[in-house]
């Protein structure tokens, strides 16, 4: 049995910098952001929305934000690691007084990981229709709801993040049953599989992590519907053959331009490009390579620092 080992990196962050430091790792190779948010997590507390016995004093009483994410023990971890530092330490004195109160390492094993973590995902309500919920979480369907079950693993929240949930409730707008659907830079599983629920007839979901590629074909085969999404390895839409209703990415800004023309390509008459994961103050940089690629933009949604938009095909 292979035991994988994890680099796992702690920031003490200022609230106001978590989607800025959750950017960051991802683009220095994270495949996913673990958010402490002792805020958030008071806010549904008193919502009644969470029991406060499930998480401990020390976190609920804590005056800042832990995220937590993790890069793979390889060849890569050096560079990647110091690549990340450097892009923490230009965040000292831009826009706020003291965005990183500490960052810490620590190496750990997947299966260690695992078991601690499970306390901190609980099911969120991500539309009227959505409800994602971890695979060790009770939970109770009201009517009409669309739940998504999933295991997060090592690398990979449970599609929380504003780019994902922003992504999401596009979807759920555009499709109407039977389209075709590209998820490109699956991670998780997730918008493929929500494209699926809400009646795709067909997804493609491609990824060029192996473990991303491993853990969305799990979480499609949990939620019923590998026989609806199709999961493959490759670089972007470099293998995807044939044309989509939608393509649908949510990475990061300099992807997206860079896919703009082949998504052009993919996207049938009148199909839709949603694209996520863009800091916003990039968007405009997008737009427009996006409008150069033959698209019209229909949508723009931002939430925080984050920005999605949904493309037509003209």
């Amino acid at each position: 049995m292979i035991v994988l080992n994890w680099r796992e990196i702690s920031i003490k962050a200022d609230r106001d910098a978590v989607d800025t430091i959750s950017d960051i790792l991802v683009e220095c190779g994270a495949g996913g952001v673990v958010v402490e948010d002792p805020y958030l997590i008071n806010e549904r507390i008193a919502d009644n929305l969470w029991d406060a016995y499930e998480f401990p004093d020390e976190l609920l009483s804590r005056e800042f934000v832990l995220v937590r994410a993790y890069l793979p023990c390889d060849s890569k971890l050096d560079d990647s690691v110091h690549r990340l530092c450097r892009r923490l330490d230009s965040l000292d004195g831009e826009c706020i007084p003291i965005p990183i109160k500490d960052i810490s390492f620590a190496d750990v094993r997947e299966e260690d990981w695992a078991n601690s973590w499970k306390a901190y995902y609980k099911p969120v309500r991500i539309s009227d229709r959505i409800v994602i919920k971890p695979t060790w979480e009770d939970y109770s369907p009201q009517p009409g709801e669309l739940v998504i079950e999933l295991d997060p693993g090592m690398a990979f929240g449970i599609g929380t993040h504003p780019t994902t949930v922003m992504c999401i409730k596009l979807l759920e707008k555009i499709i109407r049953g039977g389209e075709t659907v590209f998820d490109i830079g699956t991670g998780s599983g997730i918008l493929a599989i929500v494209s699926a629920k809400l009646g795709a007839g067909e997804v493609k979901a491609v990824d060029v992590d192996e473990v991303a590629v491993k853990a969305a074909k799990a979480n499609a085969s949990l939620n019923l519907v590998d026989d609806t999404v199709e999961i493959t390895a490759g670089n972007l839409l470099d293998n995807v053959k044939g044309q989509a209703d939608i393509v649908v990415s949510n990475i990061v800004a300099d992807v997206i331009i860079s896919i703009c023309s082949d998504a052009a390509r993919a996207v049938r008459k009148g199909g839709r490009f949603v694209a996520s994961g863009i800091i916003a103050g990039r968007a405009e940089e997008v737009i427009e390579h996006i409008r150069q690629a033959g698209f019209k933009i229909e949508e723009t949604v931002r939430e925080g620092d984050w920005v999605s938009l949904a493309a037509v095909m003209e």
